[in-house]
């Protein structure tokens, strides 16, 4: 990953100091989701480096929030149970799963939808339909957060993408708009 993504990208890092970011990751939970999960971020080039953990580290991120404080505490207890490990391992995993899967047939030929947020600042495919020949893209006025930021729009645009405009989103065949919560 290191040839394609330059060597200072923020994950090329993991692989260089493993234990690290997970570490810092740990040092505060709160502080670091908090961080992480934010909306209406300027939209600017991520800084090359340790940015994940620098953004751990921030006492004052920018942008506001994207979950309440009891949606926020939810993942707090599941990551302080847990750790960052697994998660961070994924990206340390990534040329090993490159070569397992380098005789794969890397085409996505099923119908697809790719929802992007416009104010990402994670790069968006410049070429999505090369791999992914009937790939639909639909852009949010968004970040990276994108069914956090956006739930209704992204619920709509999901089932007109499925032909059902009209059809409310269901779970295990109850309707989701009978289950409202406190900030409805």
């Amino acid at each position: 990953m290191e040839e394609v993504l330059g060597s200072d990208f923020y994950f090329v890092h993991f692989n260089r100091q493993p234990g690290v970011a997970d570490a810092v990751f740990e040092e505060n939970t709160h502080q670091f989701l908090r961080n992480l999960y934010r909306k209406d971020v300027p939209l600017a080039e991520p800084p090359p480096g340790t940015t994940l953990i620098d953004l751990a580290r921030m006492e004052t991120p920018p942008g506001e929030p994207v979950m309440s404080d009891s949606e926020l505490v939810v993942f707090v207890s599941a990551f302080e149970s847990t750790g960052f490990t697994g998660g961070v391992n994924w990206y340390r995993n990534l040329d090993r799963n490159w070569h397992l899967l380098a005789d794969v047939d890397p085409v996505i030929r099923q119908p697809t939808l790719m929802i992007y947020g416009d104010r990402d600042t994670v790069a968006r495919s410049e070429s999505p339909a090369e791999y992914v020949p009937n790939v639909k893209v639909v852009s949010l006025d968004c970040g990276h957060w994108i069914q956090q930021e956006k739930p209704q729009e992204t619920n709509q645009v999901i089932l007109a993408w499925l032909g059902r405009p009209d059809e409310p989103p269901t779970t295990c065949g109850v309707s989701l708009s009978r289950h409202r919560g406190p900030a409805d």
